[in-house]
C-alpha cells in the first residue's frame, strides 16, 4: 500500500525525536501541513503526517468503505517503522479525532516516546456522537445510513462549519478547508462505534489529552473521560472547536504540546 507522506525538516535539528501527525476522519495529511508542520520544524523537530489509506493521495480509495480501524494503525505502524529507521528513535504520535483512536489503538502493542491525542475519538466510541447527529440533523442520518456514504456529512460549507470550525473563522477559509474534505468508511465508522474500541489498559505510553471548548464532535466531557482512562488530566482550550490545527488560534494546542514535550525531555 502506497501512502502518502510529507515531511519537514528543520533548518537547525534541535530534537532527535521526530514527530509523526494522524489525521483525522474527512481529512487528510494536509491538515497539518497548514499550520503545524511549519511551527514544530521551526522549533527543531523533524515532522512528519501521512494520508492513510484511502485519503489524499494515498492508495486504497476504490476499498476507502470497507477499510477497518486496524488497517489505519497498520498504515501508521508501517510509516513510524519507517521514521524510526530514519532517525533512530521511535516518533512521538499526534492523533487528531479519528486518528486518536489509532494512535491509541497502535499505542496497545507499540511504545513511542509519547503520545498527543487531539479531540480524540474517546475509549467509549462515538455513540454519543452518533446521537447528536441524529437528532440535529435527522434526514441526513437517514440518507448516510440509506447510502452507506459518511461525505454526507460533511457535504456542504455550512456541515463543515458546524463540525469543524468555530464561527469566527472566514467563509473563504471554511470553503478553502470543505473543498479538500472527503468520503469516510462505513465500516471503520463501525470500528469507531461498537466493534474496535480502545483498550486504555494496554497502553503504557504518557499521553498529552487535548479538547476544545466548542467541539460538538466530541464534547469536554467525552475529552475528559478519555484522559481519566488514561490516568492523566485532560486541557479544555477556550473559544475553538473540533479541528484544533486548522482554528485560528491554533498556535495555543501547539504551544501546549511543544512544552509538554519540552518537559520530557524528550533526546
Amino acid at each position: 500500500m502506497k501512502l502518502e507522506l510529507l515531511e519537514e525538516h528543520p533548518t537547525n535539528l534541535r530534537h532527535k525525536t521526530p514527530l509523526l501527525f494522524v489525521h483525522g476522519a474527512w481529512h487528510g495529511d494536509w491538515c497539518w501541513r497548514e499550520h503545524f508542520m511549519g511551527y514544530f520544524a521551526e522549533q527543531g523537530y523533524a515532522t512528519y503526517a501521512l494520508s492513510l489509506r484511502g485519503h489524499g493521495a494515498s492508495e486504497g480509495q476504490e476499498k476507502l468503505n470497507r477499510t477497518r480501524v486496524a488497517d489505519y494503525v497498520a498504515d501508521v505502524s508501517h510509516i513510524a517503522s519507517q521514521i524510526t529507521q530514519k532517525h533512530n528513535v521511535r516518533p512521538v504520535l499526534i492523533g487528531h479525532s479519528m486518528g486518536g483512536i489509532v494512535v491509541q489503538k497502535y499505542l496497545e502493542t507499540h511504545s513511542a516516546p509519547a503520545g498527543v491525542l487531539m479531540a480524540s475519538l474517546p475509549p467509549a466510541g462515538a455513540l454519543a456522537t452518533v446521537l447528536r447527529l441524529a437528532r440535529r440533523h435527522p434526514l441526513i442520518f437517514l440518507k448516510l445510513n440509506l447510502s452507506a456514504n459518511l461525505y454526507q456529512m460533511v457535504a456542504t460549507p455550512a456541515l463543515a462549519r458546524e463540525a469543524f470550525f468555530s464561527a469566527n473563522m472566514s467563509d473563504t477559509l471554511v470553503n478553502h478547508y470543505w473543498q479538500k474534505l472527503q468520503n469516510e468508511s462505513f465500516l471503520g465508522f463501525f470500528d469507531m462505534l461498537v466493534l474496535d474500541l480502545p483498550k486504555p489498559t494496554r497502553v503504557k505510553t504518557p499521553l498529552l489529552v487535548l479538547g476544545a471548548a466548542n467541539d460538538i464532535v466530541f464534547h469536554p466531557y467525552e475529552v475528559e473521560a478519555t484522559a481519566h482512562a488514561y490516568h492523566t488530566r485532560a486541557t479544555i482550550f477556550a473559544n475553538m472547536a473540533h479541528d484544533m490545527m486548522l482554528e485560528t488560534n491554533w498556535r495555543e494546542p501547539a504551544q501546549h504540546i511543544l512544552n509538554w514535550l519540552e518537559q520530557r525531555n524528550l533526546p
